[in-house]
């Protein structure tokens, strides 16, 4: 193995954010709905706190779950949210960012999930991921220069 680089420290101080705010929402919203309507109010908390469970354990995959780079793939993964192997012969080459509308075009796929991506890797052809044919892949490393140092041992890229 080349290297396992870690996304934990860019993306999951964002989405704790998101979840403690996800937390005063349910509170609120309790005690509004528990005034007029006390069953709804407890299907809705039930919701909201499966929602932050399954926020929390996302979050908590992220340090064991680092993207892998070997000398024939490269695992790019965020979690046990998702996760997409390429072989290093597929990729072209890597840029350090990419601007807002290409991000939302259908063959990008972006792991950086809420937080922007600071490292883009362009694929000579795409692969297929569900039902989607990805040729770019976004991603927020904790240390951007140390993958891209990695991959360039891998060689020249096409």
């Amino acid at each position: 193995m080349i290297g396992a680089f870690s996304y934990d420290k860019a993306i999951a101080p964002i989405i704790w954010v998101l979840i403690g705010l996800s937390s005063v929402e349910l509170v609120v919203v309790h005690l509004l709905l528990a005034h007029w309507w006390p069953r709804v109010a407890a299907i809705v908390a039930i919701v909201t706190v499966a929602g932050i469970v399954w926020l929390v354990t996302i979050v908590r995959s992220f340090r064991g779950m680092p993207v892998l780079l070997d000398a024939d793939r490269l695992l790019m993964r965020i979690g046990r949210l998702r996760s997409v192997s390429v072989p290093t012969d597929l990729i072209n080459g890597l840029r350090s960012s990419c601007d807002a509308a290409a991000l939302k075009q259908r063959d990008v796929l972006n792991l950086a999930l809420i937080a922007y991506p600071n490292v883009v890797v362009d694929l000579t052809a795409p692969i297929t991921v569900g039902r989607r044919r990805i040729s770019t892949i976004a991603h927020r490393l904790d240390d951007p220069a140390g993958f891209a140092a990695a991959l360039n041992r891998l060689g020249p890229r096409a």
